[in-house]
């Protein structure tokens, strides 16, 4: 007699005993390698000309803005939260990728809706350079570029903006347009919204970041939590991580916390510059850690930004958070602060006094790393040595 088939209720219930892979601690030690390794090849494989910048901006409204949200971030309230007071002065260099071909009238926009200072051509506060006259347009740099000049012109009204578009977003490319910025006499602060993975020959580049005239550079850390990222590790840059502000149902200011986004940590290949030494940073290992300082980045807390050039078909009022946001703020305020203001003076300044300069920042992480994920007192891998409550360094 043929047999007789299994019933389907036998099969479905049939227990399927589950596979278990036992890995011994050679074979895990292997694969760990293997990895490291890999990861080692492919840094030393890029090169500034391989190297893709991408900009740290984190959307949170598309074409429209929550009122009551851009009221707690309005340049005025931005400037009562953070105590920053004066106008400044000198030029602000904004270096980014691609063309914003609206930016000079989107700024229009935003200044007529905050009641700030008129920034044109035609009045001598705004600029554009071009490095290439046939740059292409990308809307994701054209809301960055946005970002950046609405808000440090929100922060230091009385100084100049140049905005200095590269030709793309390589290493190359953007490299040139700093080094534009960095030779001109007027320029004060250089901000750096944009970066990248490491890679093992940035070390060749560390002078690309000075300027004979005295030039201050800052540079996004990243949003992506708790990894270093290329040029905000420079030894002569001033990294910008991120927090949070907290509200209470009033819209005041209850806290301030670490940014799960911000970028942050130790450098894979620069090592530890001097005013870091000085400073005692506590398990740097004698490597450059990130970031510097930090400023509201959370996009829950976010920047209204106006721009007319469509983004993912958009176009109007956005809110924006990130790290970018911060940098070309830090760069305003150096405006403000005076010629005093550098790399080296903030260590120091901090190392005496933490308290009139920079909002400790003690609470929050960006990762799940334990010590170099989690904010703490004095200086920490997520918010640096912490948030501005002055100008006056």
């Amino acid at each position: 007699m043929p047999k007789k088939n299994k019933s389907r209720s036998a099969i479905k219930n049939r227990r399927i005993k589950p596979i278990h892979i036992h890995l011994s601690a050679a074979t895990i030690l292997i694969i760990t390698l293997v990895v490291i390794f890999f990861g080692y090849i492919a840094a030393r494989l890029v090169t500034l000309d391989t190297f893709k910048a991408r900009p740290f901006f984190t959307v949170k409204s598309l074409g429209k803005i929550d009122p009551k949200v851009a009221t707690k971030t309005s340049p005025l309230s931005m400037r009562t939260n953070y105590n920053l007071s004066g106008q400044g002065s000198g030029t602000i260099a904004i270096i980014d990728a691609y063309d914003n071909p609206s930016i000079e009238s989107d700024l229009a926009v935003f200044n007529s809706k905050y009641g700030l200072s008129s920034c044109t051509t035609a009045n001598g506060c705004f600029e554009k350079h071009k490095m290439n006259s046939k740059t292409a347009v990308n809307s994701s740099w054209a809301m960055e570029i946005a970002l950046d000049i609405e808000w440090a012109h929100a922060i230091a009204p009385g100084a100049k903006i140049l905005l200095v578009e590269a030709s793309s977003n390589s290493g190359t490319d953007l490299l040139s347009a700093v080094n534009y910025a960095a030779s001109r006499n007027d320029v004060k602060a250089i901000s750096m919204s944009w970066g990248g993975s490491e890679f093992t020959t940035e070390l060749n580049y560390e002078n690309n970041f000075t300027s004979k005239f005295g030039a201050n550079f800052f540079a996004a850390s990243g949003d992506s939590g708790h990894i270093t990222s290329w040029p905000s590790v420079s030894a002569n840059v001033i990294s910008v991580g991120g927090t949070t502000l907290n509200y209470n149902a009033a819209g005041a200011i209850i806290s301030e916390t670490a940014w799960s986004g911000s970028g942050g940590g130790l450098s894979s290949y620069i090592k530890e510059p001097t005013h870091q030494i000085s400073a005692n940073i506590p398990q740097a290992k004698g490597y450059r850690a990130t970031p510097d300082v930090s400023y509201n980045a959370d996009p829950n807390s976010g920047y209204p930004v106006y721009m007319s050039t469509s983004y993912l078909g958009l176009t109007g009022w956005f809110l924006l958070g990130g790290t970018s946001a911060g940098a070309p703020q830090w760069a305003a305020i150096s405006t403000i602060s005076g010629t005093s203001f550098n790399l080296g003076k903030i260590y120091n300044d901090a190392s005496k006094v933490n308290q009139r300069y920079f909002k400790d920042i003690t609470t929050g992480k960006n990762g799940s790393c334990g010590y170099y994920c989690n904010a703490q007192s004095g200086f920490d891998y997520v918010t640096g040595l912490g948030s501005p409550v002055t100008t006056s360094f």
